[in-house]
């Protein structure tokens, strides 16, 4: 997974994560609970975070 921008919408229990590549084209959407947060920011290539 080639995400060059990764941008969070933070809420209370669940998280949702866009991530984009260099052409601006969409690679990830994702849905994840607060406990599993940091193991899959962990497992990201290094990357711009926006929140």
């Amino acid at each position: 997974m080639k995400v060059k921008v990764i941008g969070i919408d933070l809420s209370k229990n669940v998280f949702q994560f866009h991530g984009v590549d260099h052409h601006g084209h969409t690679v990830l959407q994702k849905r994840l609970s607060r406990g599993k947060l940091a193991e899959f920011i962990a497992q990201l290539p290094p990357c711009l975070v926006g929140m």
